[in-house]
């Protein structure tokens, strides 16, 4: 009886799935970054005591 070597599978399907989940990470983070960055702008302005002024588009809040 011939053994077969599954291990170069098993490798494979690893990387595909990390591969979806980095295609996932990807478009979310492209999807919701400017109001991830506006979150953080507003919580710098808070700390260091300016006003936040929202912009047209989101990502482009920023300290007056």
């Amino acid at each position: 009886m011939v053994k077969l070597n599954n291990k170069g599978q098993a490798l494979v399907e690893y990387l595909l799935i990390i591969a979806v989940i980095s295609v996932i990470v990807v478009s979310v983070v492209k999807l919701f970054g400017g109001y991830l960055q506006d979150s953080m702008t507003k919580s710098s302005c808070a700390l260091i005591d300016k006003e936040y002024v929202e912009g047209d588009k989101p990502g482009e809040g920023y300290c007056k």
